[in-house]
């Protein structure tokens, strides 16, 4: 070996200085352990304040534990959350988080498995966040225990007649949230599927309404479409809780600061984010593990006693 003189490196140290030089982090990570684990995170759509707390959780908890963070944003298609999976086994991500419900979506499933397998037989930690059909690591919000407190609230308030703003019909998330209610006792024939936004609840709520204007709540499945339908029904000169209930799900952080503030179900998001991340540090394990973390009602004054 040649040893380098101090001369000789304080002259290569000051070329670096001079062109700004940066170290290839791809060399670096070939020739030695990396100073840091590289995570990909996929979410649905990030604007969402739902995916936004959990994308939150999931960076405080990755800047404690020295890991770099890639995000990725699937806006809702199954095709793009395949390539996304597909690019992060070629980054050679150490672990990888898929937040948001999988779907009931046999050939889907199929795909993502025939991703996801070989990616964790070489070693990659996965952790689902929400129910998939795939084999990995999960932390799963118990989403139709949080609709069943829902429903049996607004049953006890005398509600009967309820509408039900549902999100896309094949997603995990949305199946359970409706299984939840209706295995409470509260009836969902009147339901319209639509996205999980804002101008989507409102338009579900107008075709709910249309439909029967007898309707005395209306549930949406998530807060976006919540809030959503209390616009619709301010536009329409429709008093809430007076005339109608509007119930939500979340409790995204602006969900007290609509008027009326908006009864919905918390869902411990950033705390979903976090246990998502801790389930892919530590050592290398065998069994698949499973968290589940509680949803609990929470009243305001966006529902009251059904009018009549």
């Amino acid at each position: 070996s040649h040893p380098v003189t101090e001369h000789l490196k304080e002259r290569v140290r000051q070329a670096a200085r001079e062109l700004y030089f940066l170290p290839n982090a791809h060399a670096q990570a070939l020739s030695r352990p990396a100073a840091f684990r590289t995570v990909g995170v996929i979410v649905h759509d990030v604007k969402d304040p739902y995916f936004a707390e959990i994308a939150g959780g999931i960076l405080k908890q990755a800047a404690d534990a020295r890991e770099l963070v890639m995000l990725c944003n699937s806006y809702r298609d199954p095709a793009r959350e395949l390539a996304y999976v597909e690019l992060m086994r070629a980054q050679r991500v150490a672990a990888l988080i898929m937040a948001g419900g999988g779907l009931d979506d046999l050939d889907h499933s199929r795909a993502l498995a025939q991703q996801i397998t070989p990616y964790m037989t070489a070693g990659g930690r996965v952790a689902f966040i929400g129910r998939h059909h795939v084999p990995g690591d999960a932390v799963l919000p118990d989403n139709a225990g949080g609709a069943a407190q829902l429903a049996r609230a607004l049953i006890g308030l005398g509600h009967r007649n309820v509408g039900v703003i549902a999100g896309p019909p094949l997603l995990t998330t949305t199946r359970d949230r409706i299984a939840g209610l209706a295995g409470a006792g509260l009836s969902v024939d009147k339901l319209v599927y639509s996205d999980f936004t804002r101008d989507g609840g409102g338009a579900a709520a107008a075709a709910l309404l249309d439909a029967d204007p007898g309707i005395t709540a209306l549930v949406a499945l998530n807060d976006p479409m919540a809030i959503g339908a209390l616009a619709l029904l301010a536009e329409r000169g429709i008093s809430v809780p007076d005339e109608v209930s509007v119930a939500g799900f979340d409790d995204i952080p602006f969900s007290r600061d609509v008027t009326p503030a908006l009864t919905t179900v918390c869902v411990p998001m950033a705390e979903l984010g976090a246990r998502a991340l801790a389930l892919t540090l530590g050592e290398e394990h065998s069994d698949l593990r499973v968290e589940h973390l509680a949803c609990e009602l929470v009243l305001r004054d966006s529902t009251a006693p059904a009018s009549g």
